[in-house]
């Protein structure tokens, strides 16, 4: 049996793309830190190279022997230096907001938790594949197998959403355990309980949070007047927020999606990219280029992240083997949640989450990641029945 080419090759494809507009859509930064005009392009050409060597090199070897070691390695050794990253010196870690997110190495720098997700995901496939099952349980014999696993999450909380002040990884997390475990076979009831237990995380992590809290407020500030026209007035009164933050980056990524219309002012022609916005080419990355290439442009990426992802359930609904079948779903859910989270918080649908596009947004750890995630479900590939 063969690797899955077409998955190879969408992922390649959007490999370029996210290169293509590293020289396009950072100029503003490049100006203002006075950095060589092909700093962001050399970077992400070079990264995009190697993790398309990556995924062909990793989808080569034999599944059976190798994407164990591999998939344990990058959960333990992730989770560690997750742990360990927060007590060394400033000269070795990169901050964000005053959290550590980053290890530094010369010339580059390595976020952790971008690598752990992957772990992670095999972490579940192989322990859901041995303790879970299609048998029919009771709701309490199924919290009591679940049990172990929200322990483990709750370290993956305190790790990420507190140490590392990362909250939209947490919830990508939570979204892929919650579905991974109904397709291992839990009951659509605990599936529902899940679901409403990581609401109630997430609400009790926002109202914590003073600066979520000024997020939540900003987002509910670009929609409040279009949803609140359809209440009455007494209860939009007493819904509306007052004196609310302006909403800056999220009204600038509106108009540059707007800007570009249907075809868009053309590639490196996009005008809210100089200044207007400051994450253009990584957590905005989509709005930079609606305005370039226009909704179409956009769309046709959008269609092939789709297709990349139909690709992975594919091999999962037609692997033999539970963990590769956990596995695949695990990372095409990770891609989904990821692409939708971004894509809704650029539109304001849902809050800012800080949530790169798998792919496509510009830095080395996040595609890396993915990209080891993609050469893994290729080797699975090799033992589907495509």
């Amino acid at each position: 049996m063969t690797t899955d080419k077409v998955l190879f090759s969408l992922c390649a494809f959007c490999i370029f793309t996210s290169i293509l507009f590293s020289l396009s859509l950072p100029v503003f930064t490049t100006l203002f830190f006075s950095y060589n005009e092909w700093h962001f392009f050399t970077r992400q050409f070079i990264v995009g190279i190697v993790c398309i060597f990556v995924m062909w090199g990793i989808s080569q070897l034999n599944p059976d022997k190798y994407l164990p070691y591999i998939g344990f390695f990058i959960f333990f050794s992730c989770l560690l230096l997750m742990g360990i990253m927060h007590y060394l010196p400033e000269s070795l870690v990169t901050s964000s907001g005053g959290a550590k997110r980053w290890i530094r190495f010369p010339g580059f720098s390595f976020a952790p938790v971008e690598f752990f997700k992957i772990g992670f995901v095999y972490f579940l496939a192989w322990s859901f594949a041995r303790r879970l099952d299609e048998n029919k349980k009771s709701l309490i014999d199924e919290m009591k197998l679940i049990l172990p696993y929200l322990a483990v999450f709750v370290l993956v909380i305190y790790l990420i959403a507190v140490m590392q002040n990362d909250l939209g990884q947490v919830v990508v997390l939570a979204l892929t355990l919650a579905v991974m475990a109904f397709f291992a076979g839990t009951s659509l009831q605990l599936f529902m309980l899940s679901i409403l237990g990581s609401i109630v995380v997430f609400l009790i992590a926002i109202f914590t949070s003073h600066h979520r809290i000024v997020r939540i407020k900003t987002w509910w500030a670009t929609i409040q007047n279009m949803v609140l026209s359809l209440f009455p007035e007494n209860i939009a009164n007493a819904l509306r927020v007052e004196n609310a933050p302006e909403p800056y980056q999220i009204s600038h990524s509106l108009n540059a999606i707007k800007h570009g219309g249907l075809i868009g002012e053309g590639l490196g022609n996009g005008l809210f990219k100089l200044g207007f916005l400051s994450e253009v080419h990584t957590d905005f990355v989509l709005a930079g280029i609606s305005e370039e290439i226009g909704s179409l442009g956009v769309a046709f990426i959008t269609l092939v992240v789709f297709m990349i992802i139909y690709r992975i359930f594919r091999i999962a609904g037609r692997s033999t083997n539970r963990v590769y079948y956990l596995f695949s779903i695990g990372i095409g859910l990770l891609i989904t949640f990821s692409f939708l989270m971004n894509a809704y918080g650029i539109t304001s649908i849902t809050p800012i989450k800080g949530i790169s596009v798998p792919f496509i947004s510009y830095g080395g750890s996040s595609i890396l990641a993915i990209s080891l995630g993609i050469g893994m479900v290729l080797m699975v590939s090799k033992r589907a029945k495509l």
